[in-house]
């Protein structure tokens, strides 16, 4: 099932150097990587260039979930892309994000992850990255 792939799509209302950075700035990134309701972030960390590396630990209560990466493209304000390594990803999956300027100081995220062990784990998935560029919505417009 590893050639699954899930693609959402997502206004943010602030430019897209703002919407950019937030991803590469470990302070932003505990603002909105929260991808279920009562989530919290206690910790993240970002080396935001080609090859750095990421460490974001998502906890729901007591549960502590590590997520983790290396960015792979850093193409200012236009491109992201990094491995997504989780208990509930598979070795391979990659997450890009394109940024388009979308008028009224507004941006376009595309968020494209590729490799999933089921369809239900691309389902779950596709319900965090939404919630996560709901978020992501709420803190940067």
């Amino acid at each position: 099932m590893s050639e699954l792939s899930l693609t959402l799509k997502k206004t943010i209302p602030a430019p897209v150097e703002k919407v950019f950075d937030a991803w590469l700035d470990g302070a932003m990134l505990a603002k909105f990587m929260m991808p279920a309701a009562g989530m919290t972030v206690p910790k993240a960390e970002a080396d935001g260039h080609e090859g750095g590396r990421f460490e974001i630990i998502m906890a729901a209560g007591d549960q502590e979930i590590p997520h983790s990466g290396t960015y792979l493209e850093v193409t200012p304000h236009s491109r992201i892309r990094f491995t997504w390594e989780s208990p509930h990803s598979i070795d391979g999956s990659v997450v890009t994000l394109d940024f388009t300027p979308a008028g009224n100081k507004s941006t376009e995220v595309e968020l494209t992850q590729v490799k999933f062990a089921s369809e239900e784990a691309r389902d779950n998935h596709k319900g965090g990255w939404t919630a996560i560029l709901e978020k992501l919505g709420e803190v940067a417009g």
